[in-house]
């Protein structure tokens, strides 16, 4: 196949170089002809260009009179059509002005009067409503000094009351803990001591004189007793004083207090060795010295003392809160009657503070009433000089409309001149038609000996080019051809050694095709020892999963039963100790007496957990036995006292706050609408001037209490609609919020105002208009404005300017110029 396909090549390449070859031929033989062609073309080129020129100045000759003849005719018409629409609008423009005219007087004639009959009655009503506001206040004054007087009063005898009851139960918790010291156990025969009363100071001197011996009974049946006696008097020496005197005692003790004296504490020793046989002598500090030289210091109370001392105070006591209670009677008496005043005070001033507020809304109604008859007559009277300027205004363009309408030429001299100029146009068009055809004459002959020229010249590169590819085209078929010879050598050596090789490809086959029987057998007996081994295989497994699946199966079951024999156990445990809680005794304990019948058994569970139930309702309903209750009484009481008289002065303390909250919110309405009237009226102002002219106004909306209300602004530059704020482009937005801002410095100017990028979306114009505020207001108020801007018009209106700037990195510098200053250096 390689052998055919080399020589099917060489025979192509043969081919193909003698088609070169002809080739060549045919071009040398065209390239000669073309040569001779163009040496022998005539040289008409320069006549051809310089007849081209003539026509073509001849044609742009009379195109240039067309032009100028077309221009002159297009400007006398757009002369007389201006003429004619300046005469249309003038004539419509009178016409309109007449109208307008006309309307404006109606307008003026339907404004009616320019002061309203409603508004001489709308102010009477308004000064009738404020001293209606001004006597309701004064009346809430008047109400709100008579509460304070009543709350202090009240506040005195709750006071003075709580004082006497805070004594009383002093009196009374003392008296109450004396009476419980002195209550002794209930005794057969009652002492002397409960008969005996000493005068206070002298308990410590009848103890010591008596001592245990005032526990004697003074009736004759107890075991001891005091009889009685009638020993003579003794004669006591100078100093002694009896101690009878000072002691109220049963007649029974006469006999033993008659030989008791009682001597000063720096006399006793020596006076008490004369005493007579049976005296004794003691002093009020409790020292005892008796006849038989017996001596007893005081160094501590002795009980009868403190006994006798305590009944001493006890008494005192009594006689104490006998005295006190009419005294808290009459100061609870006193609370409770200031109390009703005052309440009776706190509803009067509640009732007269109602009055203002009915009043102030009468007020606000009465003056919004008068401000709207105000702002109407207002806009009439600016209505009725606006329609009077306006109507002048119009008289004097209706005068300047008659006047431009007269003034205008007629229209007939200019249909003159325009025919005149459309007959020479049209002369004009023929001539230079004329002169457009020889011209394109003259070029077509001209472009088509350039045609021809440039087509022979093109024709002759085309040969030349062909003629050289041809040239390359034969060379390379020439060595082309060389290979394939070589190639085609090389192919037949090859084809004689394919011919001999089939021989030893047979001897080889044979012998493969004996080893792949012999592997085949070798496969199948493979496969067979397989296919037995995996049997065995899959049997050894079946049984496998079935070994530990019953494995499974008996864990899993030995589990059941140990959880099974654990939550029996549990349970076992849980319901011994529920018996023996329960019970009271052991579950052995209960099952003998269960046994024994001693108990009333029910026959089954529910009948025993109902009995179980019964019993312990009953012992439940016994309840308990609380033995606190009297200081749980008590101290609740205490408690509950406190709470209500907490709940007093809450309540005067909640009264006073809504009064005070009251007060500052009456002020704060009427602070917030004077400074919103102040504000209002300096931002109208501002914005008139920022704007030159149009009208911008404040109003409270969505409530009307001014504390609750919000605040919208409207604004209506000059040639808009009223609108919110909200529908304004970015920089009337901007001029709108400096004007508001500056109102309210106007309203309440502070020391300093810093400006922080306000003229960043304004134009140089609006710039100029926030320049000229500034100036304004830094002449009107001593505030100092800082501006932080990148606006050159507006630092230039500037006193003093700051900037930073970095002469090295990382280093920045504080740069001021003072522009005054440097205004007068350079003048």
């Amino acid at each position: 196949a390689d052998v055919r396909r080399i020589l099917a090549d060489i025979e192509r390449e043969e081919r193909m170089a003698g088609d070169a070859g002809r080739e060549l031929e045919r071009l040398d033989s065209d390239l000669t002809r073309l040569k001779a062609e163009i040496a022998a073309a005539p040289a008409r080129a320069p006549e051809l260009e310089k007849a081209l020129e003539t026509a073509e100045a001849a044609r742009q000759k009379a195109a240039a009179e067309v032009e100028g003849l077309a221009a002159n005719l297009a400007a006398l018409e757009a002369q007389s059509r201006a003429e004619a629409s300046r005469r249309k609008e003038a004539e419509a423009r009178l016409a309109r002005l007449t109208a307008q005219v006309a309307q404006t007087k109606q307008e003026q004639d339907a404004l009616g009067p320019m002061v309203s009959p409603e508004l001489a009655p709308a102010n009477e009503a308004l000064s009738a409503a404020q001293a209606d506001l001004v006597a309701a206040r004064e009346a809430v004054e008047a109400a709100e000094a008579a509460r304070t007087d009543k709350a202090r009063i009240e506040a005195e005898s709750r006071n003075a009351a709580r004082a006497s009851e805070d004594a009383l139960g002093r009196l009374q918790t003392e008296a109450k803990g004396l009476t419980q010291l002195l209550v002794e156990a209930k005794r057969d025969y009652p002492p002397a001591l409960d008969q005996v009363t000493a005068n206070k100071g002298y308990e410590a001197a009848l103890a010591a004189a008596l001592g245990d011996d005032l526990d004697a009974a003074l009736d004759a049946r107890a075991p001891a007793h005091w009889a009685g006696a009638n020993p003579p008097a003794p004669q006591w020496p100078q100093g002694v004083t009896p101690l009878a005197d000072q002691v109220a005692a049963p007649a029974a003790l006469t006999a033993r207090l008659s030989l008791c004296g009682i001597a000063p504490a720096s006399q006793i020793a020596e006076l008490a060795k004369s005493l007579p046989t049976g005296a004794r002598l003691v002093t009020v500090e409790g020292d005892l010295y008796r006849w038989d030289g017996f001596v007893s210091r005081a160094e501590a109370p002795r009980p009868a003392a403190v006994r006798l001392a305590q009944r001493t105070r006890l008494n005192e006591l009594e006689a104490d809160i006998e005295a006190g209670k009419p005294d808290l009677a009459a100061a609870q008496a006193a609370l409770k009657a200031a109390t009703d005043a005052f309440k009776a005070s706190e509803e009067a001033v509640k009732q007269a503070r109602l009055k203002p507020i009915a009043a102030d809304k009468l007020v606000t109604a009465a003056r919004e009433k008068v401000e709207d008859l105000l702002r109407n007559q207002t806009r009439r009277e600016a209505r009725s000089q606006s329609l009077i300027d306006a109507r002048t205004r119009l008289e004097a363009e209706i005068a300047e409309a008659e006047k431009a309408l007269a003034a205008l030429p007629a229209a007939a001299e200019a249909d003159g001149a325009m025919s005149s100029l459309s007959s020479q146009l049209e002369q004009g068009r023929q001539l230079a038609e004329v002169a457009r055809q020889a011209a394109q004459v003259a070029r077509s002959a001209h472009d088509d000996e350039a045609r021809e020229r440039t087509s022979r010249e093109q024709r002759l590169s085309g040969m030349t080019r062909a003629h050289e590819s041809w040239l390359a085209r034969s060379k390379d078929s020439k060595t082309r051809l060389i290979t394939l010879n070589k190639q085609a050598e090389t192919a037949q050596s090859l084809l004689l050694q394919a011919k001999q090789a089939p021989d030893g490809f047979a001897e080889q086959r044979s012998k493969l095709m004996d080893a792949l029987i012999a592997a085949e057998t070798r496969r199948k007996a493979s496969d067979l020892a397989l296919r037995a081994t995996e049997d065995a295989a899959a049997e050894a497994d079946r049984l496998t999963r079935a070994a530990e699946q019953a494995a499974a199966t008996g864990r899993e079951f030995r589990a059941g039963l140990a959880a099974r024999a654990d939550t029996a156990n549990e349970r076992q445990a849980v319901a011994e100790a529920h018996i023996r809680d329960t019970a009271l005794v052991s579950p052995e304990e209960l099952g003998q007496k269960l046994a024994e019948g001693a108990v009333a058994t029910p026959r089954d569970t529910a009948g025993a957990e109902n009995l179980l139930n019964g019993l312990e309702r009953e012992r439940e309903e016994l309840g308990a036995v609380n033995l606190l209750a009297e200081e749980e009484v008590t101290e609740y009481t205490d408690r509950l006292n406190a709470m209500r008289s907490e709940r007093i002065d809450l309540t005067q303390a909640i009264a006073k706050l809504r009064d005070g909250i009251d007060e500052l919110n009456t002020e704060g309405r009427e602070r917030l609408l004077a400074a919103f009237e102040v504000i209002n009226e300096n931002f109208k102002a501002l914005f008139q001037a920022l704007f030159d002219g149009g009208q911008a106004e404040l109003k409270l909306v969505e409530s009307d209490d001014p504390l609750e209300a919000g605040l919208e602004i409207y604004a209506c530059p000059p040639g808009k609609r009223l609108s919110v704020m909200s529908l304004m482009s970015g920089g009337e937005q901007a001029l709108t919020a400096a004007a508001l801002i500056f109102g309210v410095f106007l309203a309440n100017p502070a020391p300093v105002c810093v400006l922080d990028e306000v003229d960043a979306p304004l134009d140089d114009a609006n710039v100029d208009r926030f320049c000229k505020m500034l100036d304004e207001m830094r002449r009107r108020t001593d505030t100092r404005f800082i501006c932080i801007t990148h606006n050159p018009v507006t630092m230039s209106r500037m006193d003093r300017l700051y900037g930073v700037t970095m002469p090295e990195r990382g280093m920045s510098q504080l740069v001021s110029v003072d522009l005054k200053q440097a205004e007068a250096i350079v003048a």
